[in-house]
């Protein structure tokens, strides 16, 4: 007889065969963030927002759904369950409202929280592009790494009224460090001490706005912008005086004349420093551009011949190590000057926090930056929800009670074993009519949400 055949690369027995990510249990912060951005209602968001999703993918490469394909069918709930085999972490859910909002939804799998931001402003990589004298477009060398995170006052101080009036409203501080873990969450955590510094090619810019002394309610406004970076060895001379030699015509080797660069003209200054300090002023006007700067910031690195006699000095003993330290008695020595630019790439988003819920999009609200109840409210909140998390659990409970009596039944008659997917016939609700119950009380709750966003929409135009 002949010998069966073991799946050795998909069976579960099979030795040396990994765990999936996404089924491995594993501790927070300890798996790989991976992230999908979708369109919720597919191609009703409209042309702008769809663009906008294919800018956001490019930005959130390379551990990303790059060619994601939604259909108008899909619902939420077929998202999160491929989320689980697929080791996906964080879903940016962009959607359209009623009133033409655009919003973004930003959760975390399986257990939540959900951040609700509405779009208030965004720019596509293509107007970036257009808005830039030299536009850079990103090779695809620079989306094979995660981008820098980089944020910027994220943490704030408690502000006291001046002169006895109310304190002005702030958002509670324990949302404020969730929200900042989400976002640090986004990519892989860095080591400077091991991370190469070729592997950086691209940053990711976080800019919290301070909030609005005169407004009622707290907000939370939080600014995008994705750039890349460029090094190059720094100059010596400044730029000014670069463009002043840059002016002087030389031959080709052919004979023919090229001009290299316009000489300034600097008949609107009253004095060639104002050239030397600015530029631009040579112009007529002073740049305003701060995603394409002209001058490099200048950083101290060591150079790469430097590391690899550091590299080949830690392999070495103790007393050749010490006789090696000799030759860097000037830590300057081995320190080269290189200046960094940074291109913008795009998108630009300015994020608007208007919810927070527990759970992915389905669960109580923590915060709300228009609704805001009273502790009756809040009170009255909980025992719905607690209510409602009784019921689950009562309808497991009754459909394992109904498989273990249909299973004794069945072992009492001598009748062999069946899945349980064949026991689910009994008087206890099944497991799909239990997922389709949650998939109606999630639409529900959506329609809810649907309406309060509306309702929100309603009250800020108002």
């Amino acid at each position: 007889m002949a010998k069966g055949r073991v799946k050795k690369r998909t069976h579960i027995g099979a030795p040396g065969r990994q765990t999936a990510p996404g089924n491995a249990p594993s501790k927070p912060g300890e798996r790989t963030p991976k992230s999908m951005v979708i369109r919720i209602g597919a191609s009703e968001v409209g042309p702008s927002v769809t663009q906008l999703v294919r800018d956001v993918r490019t930005m959130m490469e390379p551990q990303t759904a790059t060619r994601l394909r939604e259909r108008r069918s899909n619902k939420l709930r077929d998202y999160t369950t491929m989320a689980g085999p697929l080791g996906v972490s964080h879903l940016l859910l962009f959607s359209k409202s009623s009133s033409g909002n655009t919003n973004m939804r930003l959760a975390l799998t399986p257990r939540g929280p959900t951040f609700h931001f509405r779009v208030e402003k965004y720019s596509l990589c293509k107007d970036v592009q257009k808005g830039m004298r030299r536009p850079k477009i990103g090779a695809n060398d620079n989306h094979l790494t995660p981008p820098l995170l980089v944020m910027n006052h994220f943490t704030t101080q408690l502000k006291e009224g001046v002169n006895g009036e109310p304190q002005p409203p702030q958002i509670p501080k324990h949302l404020e460090s969730l929200t900042t873990t989400v976002f640090q969450s986004l990519f892989p955590p860095i080591n400077p001490t091991t991370t190469p510094l070729k592997g950086i090619k691209r940053v990711l810019l976080l800019d919290r706005k301070p909030a609005d002394p005169t407004s009622d309610s707290a907000s939370y406004i939080v600014d995008l912008r994705h750039f890349a970076i460029e090094t190059r060895t720094a100059k010596s001379v400044p730029k000014a005086l670069r463009k002043l030699d840059a002016a002087e015509k030389l031959k080709h080797p052919g004979g023919q004349k090229r001009k290299r660069g316009a000489l300034p003209n600097l008949g609107k200054l009253d004095d060639v420093a104002d050239y030397l300090l600015d530029p631009h002023a040579a112009d007529g006007f002073t740049s305003g551009s701060d995603s394409e700067p002209d001058t490099d910031a200048e950083v101290e690195v060591l150079a790469p011949t430097a590391q690899r006699v550091q590299r080949r000095n830690t392999k070495k003993s103790s007393d050749e190590a010490a006789r090696s330290s000799s030759d860097r008695r000037d830590p300057r020595v081995n320190v080269e000057k290189k200046g960094i630019k940074l291109h913008e790439l795009g998108p630009r988003l300015r994020l608007r926090l208007t919810k927070v819920e527990e759970g992915v999009c389905a669960g109580k609200v923590m915060w709300h930056e228009y609704i805001h109840k009273t502790k009756e409210e809040l009170k009255r909140m909980d025992r719905v929800h607690e209510v409602r998390r009784q019921e689950k659990e009562a309808r497991k409970k009754e459909q394992r009670a109904n498989v273990e009596r249909k299973r004794a039944e069945r072992r009492a008659r001598g009748e062999p074993e069946v899945d349980e997917e064949e026991e689910g016939e009994g008087v206890g609700l099944s497991d799909a009519e239990d997922d389709e119950w949650d998939d109606e009380e999630g639409v529900a709750r959506e329609e809810d949400g649907e309406e309060g966003e509306d309702e929100d929409d309603a009250m800020e135009d108002g």
